[in-house]
């Protein structure tokens, strides 16, 4: 009787545990709608897509698309504002449930995140100091010097092109160190470099090249059957707001003109 009675207890302890197991992990998208929060990974210093406006309030065009995001799924929006070089990551251990960050959707990436349909398109620009005259084209960038954040798109694309990489933490210290000569060059969004000279105009940077690849920009989330849900609802959340052209208006608010389809 008290082995039987033995057994009856380790099996409602295995059972207890599994159901457990169950609760803490199961569907990403019922996690969230029970927490009532969407977990919002971004840096908060990218304008104009995440940065704080002069009340020191968090704003920008994935800010915005992250609210919606959110309400769509009948949440609120939780913004952790991070460097760059932690959002992935933070994706990727489960601390943040998504990025918004004008995150590149790229076939490496893809093996490690799901992303969601790209929500913009945007140009890469190739800028230099004002005075430089010696880059005109991205092929220039072999054995020079290029900004950028490790882990970006953009880094990687000037390692490509034969670019030795100088990390920085966000834009604007990357413009600082090409007006300073300090490196040759940067790649980034166009949308990015035509929103700082607007802030900025007597900035003495220029835009070398337009280049011929663009990117198409999706939200990242962690990989996982757990998250395909998640993924699918964000999709729908999306299209409707494209369909309603929300996307568009947004897109022409913050970069002056409508990225929100390819080509």
């Amino acid at each position: 009787m008290k082995k039987l009675l033995t057994i009856a207890l380790l099996l409602a302890l295995v059972s207890a545990l599994a159901l457990s197991a169950c609760a803490e992990g199961g569907d990403a998208l019922a996690r969230i709608r029970e927490r009532g929060t969407l977990v919002i990974a971004t840096e908060g210093n990218w304008q104009p897509w995440t940065y704080h406006d002069e009340n020191d309030v968090l704003t920008g065009f994935d800010v915005e698309i992250g609210t919606l995001l959110a309400e769509g799924l009948g949440v609120e929006p939780d913004f952790q504002e991070t460097t760059w070089d932690a959002i992935l990551a933070g994706v990727d251990a489960g601390r943040f449930d998504i990025a918004c960050n004008g995150v590149g959707y790229t076939k490496t990436r893809a093996e490690k995140y799901s992303f969601s349909t790209p929500y913009v398109y945007t140009e890469i620009a190739l800028v230099v100091k004002g005075d430089n005259d010696a880059i005109n084209t991205a092929e220039d960038l072999n054995g020079r010097t290029t900004a950028n954040t490790a882990s970006s798109t953009y880094a990687a694309i000037g390692e490509q092109y034969g670019a030795t990489v100088t990390p920085v933490d966000d834009l604007i210290q990357t413009i600082m160190l090409v007006e300073q000569g300090r490196v040759d060059a940067t790649i980034n969004a166009k949308a990015s470099i035509d929103d700082y000279l607007s802030e900025h105009p007597e900035a003495n940077i220029r835009i070398a090249q337009i280049l011929p690849q663009g990117e198409p920009v999706a939200y990242p989330v962690r990989k996982g059957e757990d998250t395909d849900t998640l993924i699918a609802a964000i999709n729908e959340i999306l299209e409707a707001k494209r369909q309603d052209g929300t996307l568009a208006a947004l897109s022409e608010k913050y970069f002056g003109a409508d990225l929100t389809r390819e080509g």
